[in-house]
């Protein structure tokens, strides 16, 4: 497999670029003007370093113009609370996956790849529309029709947890201190918005992240 990976620098798809090494040629960040865009990306770029991968980023700033979200720079307030609470739809970024996997699948084919890894999991499925298996098996059909090569889409992580993937890091050995989650974007986790709430979850027991609260 001669891969590209849609990498945002995470928790998850941190854990998925070491997983993949041998086989990521390219590694795409999208700075699409979410709160945590800069803090994710820093790690993105130091990660691919380290590994010898080479690394780009795209800038989607009209989505953060054009789109309503709290997640982006230009929305509300990030709401706190637990991953799957119903506020957290304010975090939904229309057809965010979408977007980006499109480009993916378009720079794949550029460079002369077959595959795009996504970092996508079983949590993100109760409010993220772009992140279930149906969505990813509809976009992986149409990848295929659409390029000359016939692209494959890869969710390794589509059907398990983020314990799970963290479980998988911590098998691996993976500093996640050199990842960051907090949708608040600020200098420290602030321990209080969904995805701090389930980062601690999923690192309970082997967490190094500083978090506010």
């Amino acid at each position: 497999m001669n891969a590209l990976i849609v990498y945002s620098g995470g928790l998850d798809s941190s854990t998925l670029l070491h997983q993949y090494k041998d086989d990521i040629r390219l590694a795409v960040s999208f700075h699409y003007g979410s709160k945590h865009n800069d803090r994710e990306i820093s790690y993105a770029r130091q990660n691919c370093e380290e590994l010898g991968i080479r690394h780009i980023v795209i800038n989607l700033g009209f989505m953060n113009e054009y789109f309503r979200s709290d997640l982006l720079q230009s929305g509300g307030d990030i709401p706190e609370g637990h991953y799957e609470a119903d506020n957290m739809r304010k975090t939904i970024v229309p057809f965010r996956n979408g977007i980006m996997l499109s480009i993916a699948v378009g720079l794949a084919e550029s460079n002369d790849l077959d595959a795009v890894l996504i970092g996508n999991h079983f949590g993100d499925h109760a409010i993220y529309p772009d992140c279930r298996r149906s969505f990813i098996d509809a976009f992986t059909a149409a990848a295929k029709a659409g390029t000359e090569v016939g692209i494959q889409i890869l969710s390794p992580y589509c059907d398990i947890s983020k314990r799970e993937i963290a479980l998988i890091g911590q098998e691996l050995g993976i500093d996640y201190n050199k990842t960051y989650s907090c949708y608040k974007g600020g200098e420290k986790h602030c321990g209080k918005c969904g995805t701090c709430v389930e980062r601690k979850e999923a690192l309970e027991g082997f967490d190094p992240t500083e978090y506010e609260a």
